[in-house]
């Protein structure tokens, strides 16, 4: 059968009771295709947790006790902290303008106070727009008018208050934060949340328009210090890796560069394809053996000599918050090299047993905190449900698999294993060689 042209037809098509009318479906579907967004704008650096990730641990991406940024704000187990908010902008606000005026009236006082809160607001107003266009799936600016511009400014406030206050570059009796001890443990796991970010220009804004002539430190350096130690024990290095015009997007954008900046890994050519590398046990018994190292970044893994050099990881309750938000991140960010996430993957691969982890643990390149148990399935679950296009580990993969291959690292392992580990198997083998010595002198003696 056929049909007159499609153009201005009308028509339907009976299955049953179910009618169609092509012409009115055309119609609904243009509309669709007219509002349609055919590509991802580059502001995006802000995203919802696919569920494919957040239903494996999700604990590690929603807020504990402070809502930072839009996503989460007006839950109700995040309401009380806000008070605390209100506090550091009022402290703030006292603090700016009492600075450098001496002594003043409260009238004055209160006066140069809304003065100061206005400047901060028509900052925060003038970006608005920008800070909104940050979020993906979102118009915050347009959901939540003025409700955005007071959101973005208190929790702006309150982070720049805090970095300040741990660096001691500000001084505040009866502090709420650091008179609690469990106060600081909820604001490391809620700052790297992906969805509790707000953008860092903000952020800046916000620290340049409050910055009093005594503050020396920058704001990339009171970061950096109030997350020291996330990754490792060793004392922190505030590098210079940064430049002025880093574009760095929000909080854990900065820690990850703070990794990858640093890191020769990134220089490597990354390649499609990858040979998957053996657990720590597996090789152990090739003969290779691990020792800890201290280089700039822990991302620098190398093999050299035979010996498998790792960085220092601290592995604590936090670890796995920041692992899996970094990771999703990666995974969210268009055209983001997956650095971390192949990081992931490599130490998914080494760590497949409590035998794996307590090798790692006893060589002292793990620093861990937590048990054996849970600290290895930590990691081999980390990299389920993600996806790795570019593997960044390529060539230490392919050199231990070469050495594992070869004969005598595997042959050696296996008789050091096999006759060196208990006290009569060594006195064994020192009498084999003692008889051994005697019977060639006595040979060639005769």
């Amino acid at each position: 059968m056929s049909y007159p042209p499609f153009a201005g037809y009308k028509m339907a098509a009976e299955s049953g009771n179910v009618v169609i009318n092509v012409q009115s479906l055309v119609s609904s579907l243009n509309v669709e295709l007219r509002d349609a967004r055919l590509s991802m704008p580059r502001s995006y650096c802000i995203f919802d947790i696919p569920s494919i990730l957040f239903r494996h641990n999700q604990t590690s991406f929603l807020p504990n006790c402070f809502s930072i940024g839009p996503m989460h704000r007006g839950e109700k187990h995040l309401l009380a902290a806000d008070k605390i908010k209100i506090k550091y902008l009022k402290d703030l606000l006292c603090r700016m303008v009492t600075g450098g005026h001496g002594t003043m009236s409260e009238e004055s006082k209160e006066i140069e106070e809304q003065k100061v809160l206005s400047d901060l607001i028509n900052a925060v107003k003038s970006i608005e727009k920008q800070a909104s266009a940050c979020y993906a799936g979102h118009d915050f600016a347009a959901e939540l008018g003025v409700e955005f511009v007071k959101t973005m400014l208190l929790d702006g406030v309150f982070v720049v208050e805090l970095f300040r206050r741990d660096a001691d570059e500000v001084k505040e009796q009866d502090d709420p934060i650091f008179s609690m001890s469990c106060m600081m443990q909820y604001l490391h796991h809620d700052l790297i949340l992906l969805e509790n970010q707000i953008p860092w220009f903000v952020l800046d804004i916000l620290f340049e328009k409050s910055r009093l002539p005594c503050e020396t430190k920058s704001l990339i350096g009171l970061a950096l210090m109030f997350f020291a130690n996330k990754f490792t024990s060793q004392p922190p290095k505030i590098t210079g890796f940064f430049e002025e015009d880093q574009d760095i997007k929000h909080i854990l954008d900065l820690l990850r560069l703070s990794l990858v900046l640093p890191s020769r890994e990134i220089k490597n050519k990354a390649t499609v394809g990858w040979q998957p590398i053996r657990s720590v046990t597996k090789l152990k018994e090739s003969g290779v053996k691990f020792k800890k190292v201290a280089p700039e970044s822990v991302l620098d893994i190398r093999f050299t000599d035979g010996c498998l050099e790792i960085p220092s990881l601290l592995i604590q309750e936090t670890t796995l918050t920041i692992f899996r938000n970094l990771i999703a991140y990666e995974q969210c960010l268009p055209h983001c090299p997956p650095i971390f996430t192949c990081y992931a993957k490599l130490l998914d691969n080494l760590i497949d047993t409590n035998n794996d982890m307590e090798i790692l643990c006893k060589s002292e390149i793990f620093d861990n905190w937590m048990s054996l148990d849970d600290s290895t399935r930590f990691f081999n679950n980390l990299y389920n449900d993600t996806y790795v296009k570019e593997f960044y580990y390529s060539q230490l993969s392919d050199e231990l698999d070469r050495h594992c291959k070869r004969w005598w690292p595997q042959w050696r392992a296996y008789y050091a294993h096999n006759y060196f580990t208990k006290p009569w198997a060594v006195a064994a083998q020192i009498y084999a060689v003692i008889t051994l010595v005697l019977t060639l002198w006595q040979t060639f003696k005769k």
